[in-house]
């Protein structure tokens, strides 16, 4: 719809900004160099290396590089892997709601059963006791998605810790997904889940170079865990996509060595940017639930006369000339979805201008 209808896209959840001049250089210089076959099938040594090292130098997390860590096609292709892997048919995995869409996709291919625990407007934060009820003695795996697209929450120190004990408790696994690890906003920190008592060995920590470097077209994610864990997850994704992103590898592994500062300024930029789309927004008649993490925000359209996000979703490009995404698209639960709309402002400052200039003059308001 975008496309047809020369539409901005705050849909879509990707930059229309390349990462780091030096990483883009890296890359092809590697393709120059021949790096372009197949590399080992848990990734090259150095970018191994420098996942591990990543992990360490951000949260003191020690994984060994041979045996720990897995190289994926994307996280997406880590997170089919654990959960193909480790989810048998009736097993129950909970998650929260609303699902990142690969979630379902990949529950329902291991024949398991979704339990959604859901982080629900207007505040969008997580029930413990509901989280807590959720556990049966099915339950073979709990999703924890950290910061939270698409909703932007960052789980807290006491939420995560109480996830912990619940884990730890009924003796299941956790698979974190933690690809917008860096993108946190204000005095938002992100945690993860293996560093509280008895976590490290239950769980699969995944994260991604597209969303930290802005290259989501590389596909190039990994997996973190005990040798037996990543060896299960080694054991699927060999017959997924086998390897890919030879010439990318070494071009990621410089960036997680030598990209800090470079995500400090993305990070900042970023904030920046929420901050814009939402007060474009707010002139709309829209009130954003602000995000501490990942590159979107939410809002409930019903300010605006419609009771269904989809509609107004649909309504937007002809109407207004902007795309966003319905929060439906990401619930089992469809109510608790229906009002609320999802925008991407991992877009250039023109690009989020445009976008509230066509807000304004398609909806009648004017900006205050």
């Amino acid at each position: 719809m975008a496309v047809s209808t020369g539409s901005v896209n705050l849909g879509q959840g990707f930059p229309d900004t390349d990462g780091p001049a030096f990483m883009l250089a890296a890359a092809e210089q590697a393709i120059a160099n021949g790096v372009n076959q197949y590399p080992p099938g848990r990734g090259i040594a150095p970018l191994r290396q420098a996942i591990a090292d990543h992990s360490a130098r951000h949260y003191g997390l020690g994984y060994d590089p041979d045996a720990e860590v897995l190289v994926t096609t994307g996280a997406t292709e880590a997170l089919a892997s654990a959960i193909l892997a480790f989810v048998d048919p009736g097993d129950e995995v909970i998650a929260l709601e609303p699902f990142y869409d690969s979630y379902a996709a990949s529950i329902d291919l291991a024949g398991g059963t979704r339990v959604g625990v859901g982080l629900f407007g207007p505040d969008f934060r997580l029930d413990l006791d509901e989280f807590a009820a959720a556990f049966t003695p099915r339950t073979k795996l709990v999703l924890i998605n950290s910061p939270h697209n698409p909703t932007g929450t960052v789980l807290d120190r006491a939420e995560l810790a109480e996830i912990a004990r619940l884990a730890v408790e009924h003796d299941v696994l956790v698979v974190c997904d933690e690809v917008y690890e860096h993108l946190v906003f204000d005095d938002a920190r992100h945690v993860p889940l293996a560093t509280f008592p008895g976590m490290r060995e239950r769980t699969v920590r995944i994260s991604s170079s597209g969303k930290t470097y802005s290259a989501t077209g590389w596909k190039i994610g990994w997996a973190l865990g005990t040798p037996e864990l990543i060896s299960e997850v080694t054991a699927v994704k060999q017959f997924l996509t086998y390897v890919s992103g030879a010439p990318f590898q070494p071009a990621i592994a410089r960036a997680l060595n030598e990209g800090d500062d470079w995500v400090a300024a993305l990070r900042a930029d970023l904030q920046r940017k929420r901050d814009r789309l939402a007060a474009g927004l707010r002139g709309i008649g829209l009130e954003p639930a602000m995000p501490r993490g990942t590159y979107f925000m939410t809002t409930d359209v019903r300010p605006l006369g419609y009771a269904d996000g989809i509609e107004f979703c649909r309504d937007l490009p002809t109407r207004c000339g902007v795309v966003a995404i319905p929060h439906q698209v990401f619930y089992d639960d469809i109510e608790a979805g229906r009002p609320y709309v999802r925008w991407a402002f991992c877009k250039r400052d023109e690009v989020l201008d445009t976008a509230i200039e066509r807000l304004n003059r398609g909806l009648g308001r004017t900006s205050g």
